[in-house]
């Protein structure tokens, strides 16, 4: 990727589109376990309406699943194929999904990962994550998302694909670094490496690199849609709220406002790059023919998700997928009538409202 931000890339792939595709997107798709449910909600709504055709996707750990499950349930069925295929993964990591007795035993047992924080050995393994790592509690490295990913997934495919771009994004242990990793190169390990939560899971390993979760350096990655795309609309997908206004006192509630901070920094500090290269351009200052002007858009689930807590993203219950999935499209549904006919002609996110 070159260090400029040019105007626009001289071709474009095809894009997921449905057969009323007027306008071009791309998605950033951010990481936040259950929550990532709510955006399967927003991607089927977006696929329903028919509208918009997806150049590019950036994900991060439960973005990145979403991003890839998409992008091959298109390329076996176009749209509903699409929508089949979220459907089918997000029942199949649920409680009530294809979890034998064994499996759920060692997640429940180890993890408490597949439980609510009412749970009552939530707190104990919560407290346990703390002091003693994966490589303890889980020496057989059992990873029941990796199965699953794997039976559902035809990564042959998806490197083929040519319809969308995917930008799933990791970081990389030893440099504290982002990696991004696209179409060509994608296997189950590297959506494992983008949701690997270090507390919960071993180190995934690709050629001798140790990487966790994406979310720690980009929550998503936004710049890749910016070299790499010709359509100038992103619309972020965005579950972790920026702002709480009540003042964590408990344990827990602290560890979960660090955790939402940590998510959202590097996505902030993108969002501000934006900001301060559109005003440049808008003041004439750097040229629009060689720097490209992004309309940033936002679906998000701030007033959506605002009773629920934090740690309810741990929450795998199929009744509470589908809740979230519900409250997805709905608030998608009002985004694009409201917003609809701006993209390609400006931005409706805020940015400097967003940053400030």
């Amino acid at each position: 990727m070159t260090g400029r931000w040019w105007a626009k890339r001289k071709s474009a792939p095809d894009g997921l589109a449905g057969p009323k595709a007027e306008k071009s997107i791309s998605l950033a798709l951010q990481g936040g376990g259950a929550h990532g449910a709510f955006t399967w909600g927003v991607l089927d709504e977006i696929l329903e309406d028919g509208r918009l055709s997806i150049e590019a996707i950036s994900g991060a750990s439960a973005g990145a699943m979403n991003a890839v499950v998409l992008a091959e349930g298109f390329l076996e069925g176009g749209v509903d194929g699409a929508r089949r295929q979220l459907a089918q993964f997000w029942q199949k990591v649920s409680l009530d999904g294809s979890l034998t007795p064994l499996q759920r035993s060692v997640f429940d047992n180890f993890f408490g990962f597949w439980g609510t924080s009412a749970a009552p050995n939530f707190s104990w393994t919560e407290m346990l994550s703390q002091v003693t790592s994966p490589y303890d509690l889980n020496p057989l490295n059992v990873n029941v998302l990796k199965d699953v990913v794997e039976d559902l997934i035809s990564f042959d495919k998806v490197r083929r694909c040519e319809n969308v771009r995917l930008f799933i994004s990791a970081t990389n242990v030893r440099t504290g670094k982002i990696a991004i990793f696209e179409n060509k190169v994608l296997t189950a390990d590297h959506l494992m490496a983008s949701a690997c939560l270090p507390t919960l899971f071993q180190t995934v390993e690709i050629e001798g690199v140790p990487y966790w979760d994406g979310g720690f350096s980009g929550n998503p990655a936004l710049f890749p849609l910016f070299y790499e795309t010709a359509c100038d609309d992103i619309i972020l997908v965005q579950i972790n709220p920026i702002e709480r206004w009540e003042t964590p006192r408990s344990a827990r509630e602290i560890q979960n406002r660090l955790t939402e901070i940590n998510f959202n920094a590097g996505l902030l500090r993108e969002l501000r790059a934006v900001e301060f290269v559109t005003r440049l351009i808008d003041d004439g200052k750097l040229s629009k023919k060689e720097y490209k002007r992004v309309l940033m858009h936002r679906i998000d689930a701030d007033q959506a998700l605002k009773e629920e807590s934090a740690d309810s993203r741990l929450d795998a219950d199929w009744d509470f997928f589908q809740k979230l999935r519900d409250i997805g499209r709905s608030t998608a549904s009002a985004w694009l009538k409201k917003n609809y006919d701006s993209i390609g002609k400006e931005a409706t996110l805020d940015l400097r409202e967003t940053i400030k």
